[in-house]
C-alpha cells in the first residue's frame, strides 16, 4: 500500500491553500513530494516534504 500525506497544499490556480489528501511519490531527483488534486478545480497539487 502506498504512503498518504494528509495536510496543506497551494494551489496556484485558486490562488489558495487547500487541505487534501495525496499520494507520497519519490521525485526524478530523489525528493520525496506529496500529488494531489484540487477539490475545487482538479488542478494537480504538489508539495515538497521534508527528509524522513
Amino acid at each position: 500500500m502506498a504512503e498518504t500525506y494528509s495536510g496543506e497544499f497551494y494551489c496556484v490556480k485558486c490562488k489558495e491553500k487547500v487541505t487534501t489528501t495525496g499520494e507520497v511519490v519519490l521525485s526524478a531527483a530523489g525528493r520525496r513530494t506529496a500529488k494531489a488534486t484540487c477539490p475545487a478545480c482538479s488542478t494537480k497539487l504538489t508539495r515538497f516534504l521534508p527528509k524522513g
